[in-house]
């Protein structure tokens, strides 16, 4: 299994925006056809789609299928030098596994192939068919799984290896805008890496360093010098849980503005968001009992001689209105001379404390940890969503520490043969 894992790991499987032979770029279809291959010698049957979307590897029979969807791209590296090892050259440390996808999600979506192999070992029958589905773009539009679902068999039920224990029944809307703007050719700054990761660090080099300098020492913003670029320090995290993180982005901002920088974007980063993640200036105490308080993340920013662009991350409260939460965020642009603009939408996802996968993963779990198995709810977005009757079933326990989208991803080897067992025993009593 470890093995399996750091061949995986080991494929850089970043999206590539510019990529003309596959979906997302060579990589990342490199790693699908890994993940197919470690399957295949594994005894599953294993398709892998013509247009290299997705691919899938299947065991058991039945009318029913039971799915369980994990995805193989990842979020970039980020500043290799916050790395205590190679991104993409999985090692083992400590007891830890490190390396971008050992906890999202290559290392869990492993873990649970290798469940159901030993329960195929064990000469366990299965009365559903048991399908793993390999999604390409989860970290960004989900071109892939969506493709799946238009063009395949779509399981009775599932789960995905992708967020936390004991399970997440609720998962907050997703909205990702980008919001532009003209330039106003006085500024050109460019910084982060993807609409879901609070960004840790930017870098400016031009005519304001000696005065942003100064702002950045009197605002007691970190930051550090290389050669002639001045780089805020902030501190990475998942857009869903922007609380763990320092945006590097809106910290430039401030210092940039409160200097007379002009620029719409930056106006708008300092004057309306801030260090707000909850975005009050825009929808005021935004939340609900379910599922809490509305986040706003600066996931990127670029501005050169032509254009501003800011790309923002939101996630909405399971019972709010989408429709009143966009309204908003015009309003408040407009005061800036920005347009908004929808890039992706994922709704809200809900699946009753009563229906029985609930009711079946709580049991396994409780019985296998004997911990409290109560469902949450959370701001990510999973594969859940994309098909009915499915949650997130692990793989990160609680307490322990959440380290995707961050440098130094890493996932106990002993967390990766405890999450095997509880796989193994959910597949067994869901397939019955």
């Amino acid at each position: 299994m470890i093995s399996s894992i750091k061949a995986l790991v080991n494929i850089p499987s970043v999206k590539d925006e510019n990529s003309k032979d596959t979906p997302y770029g060579e990589d990342i279809d490199k790693a699908l056809k890994k993940a197919l291959e470690i399957c295949d010698n594994l005894g599953f049957e294993t398709y892998y789609d013509a247009e290299g979307y997705y691919g899938y590897a299947e065991i058991g029979e039945g009318k029913e299928m039971l799915g369980i969807l994990g995805h193989l791209d990842v979020v970039p590296a980020g500043e290799l030098s916050n790395w205590n090892t190679d991104p993409f050259e999985a090692q083992i440390k400590d007891g830890r596994l490190y390396g971008r996808g050992t906890q999202d999600d290559k290392g869990p979506t492993v873990a649970a192939i290798y469940a159901v192999k030993a329960l195929m070992d064990s000469g366990i029958k299965f009365d559903k068919r048991i399908r793993f589905i390999f999604g390409t773009d989860e970290e960004n539009l989900w071109g892939g799984i969506d493709k799946y679902m238009e063009k395949e068999e779509v399981p009775t039920l599932g789960f995905t290896p992708d967020a936390e224990f004991p399970m997440i029944h609720a998962e907050k809307g997703l909205l990702q805008s980008k919001l532009k703007s003209e330039s106003s050719g006085k500024l050109v700054l460019s910084g982060g890496n993807a609409f879901n990761a609070v960004p840790d660090r930017i870098g400016y080099s031009g005519e304001y360093n000696e005065r942003l300098k100064q702002e950045l020492d009197n605002l007691g913003f970190e930051y550090e010098v290389q050669g002639e670029t001045i780089y805020v320090i902030g501190k990475g995290a998942h857009a869903s849980q922007p609380h763990n993180g320092i945006n590097a982005i809106a910290l430039i901002a401030i210092a940039l503005n409160n200097i007379g920088v002009e620029s719409n974007a930056i106006k708008f980063i300092a004057e309306v968001i801030g260090e707000d993640y909850n975005a009050k200036n825009i929808f005021g105490e935004c939340e609900d009992e379910p599922s809490g308080k509305i986040t706003f993340n600066i996931g990127k920013l670029n501005i050169d001689e032509n254009q501003e662009e800011i790309a923002i991350d939101i996630r909405i409260p399971v019972t709010k209105d989408k429709e009143k939460i966009v309204d908003d965020i015009k309003q408040k642009v407009k005061e800036y001379n920005i347009e908004y603009e929808e890039f992706d939408f994922l709704n809200s996802l809900y699946v009753p404390k009563d229906h029985k996968l609930i009711k079946t993963l709580r049991k396994v779990y409780e019985e296998e940890t004997g911990k409290d198995s109560t469902p949450l709810v959370i701001g990510g977005a999973t594969y859940a969503r994309a098909m009915d009757n499915c949650v997130a079933f692990g793989a990160v326990f609680p307490g322990q520490e959440k380290v995707e989208h961050q440098a130094n991803e890493y996932i106990e080897v002993d967390t990766l043969i405890e999450v095997t067992k509880i796989y193994a025993a959910a597949v067994y009593n869901l397939t019955r």
